[in-house]
């Protein structure tokens, strides 16, 4: 547990001296006007590209879990799709993503609260909407 608080810290960090912890500087890369969000995201890419990379070969477990290392493809569906569009529409709409937003609190942005509860809500109708479309259950009227 101390490892993934570490991990955390270091992730909060970097998305707050990045400034991508600012939800205008997301929309102004969102609007083509700043494109420091595309950098921060491709060192991100490259280092834990290195890190899927190389960890497999040094260790046989995965250091927390003790897990093997193992590949988990998933399929590129409908639902995929669907949810990407999703949450591009609330990212375009909010101008933060999850991590982001969680740091973005912890910089003192306080309006953040309310994206916040917003995601929780929309993860907890997603829940429901799946559990209901798992068990067979009609769908209330309207509730689409």
């Amino acid at each position: 547990m101390p490892l993934i608080l570490v991990g955390g810290v270091i992730f909060g960090f970097g998305l707050g001296f990045s400034q991508m912890a600012r939800p205008e500087v997301v929309l102004d890369f969102l609007q083509f006007e700043d494109f420091g969000l595309l950098f921060v995201m491709f060192g991100a890419a490259i280092v834990s590209g290195i890190a899927f990379a190389v960890m497999p070969r040094i260790r046989d477990s995965a250091p927390l879990t003790g897990d093997r290392y193992e590949r988990r493809l998933k399929p590129f569906d409908r639902n995929v799709l669907v949810g990407g569009a999703i949450f591009g529409v609330g990212w375009g709409l909010s101008g933060i993503c999850p991590g982001a937003a969680y740091a973005s609190l912890g910089t003192g942005n306080v309006a953040i609260l309310w994206a916040l509860a917003g995601m929780f809500l929309g993860a907890y109708l997603q829940g429901r909407w799946r559990s209901r479309a798992a068990t067979g259950e009609p769908t209330p009227a309207g509730a689409d």
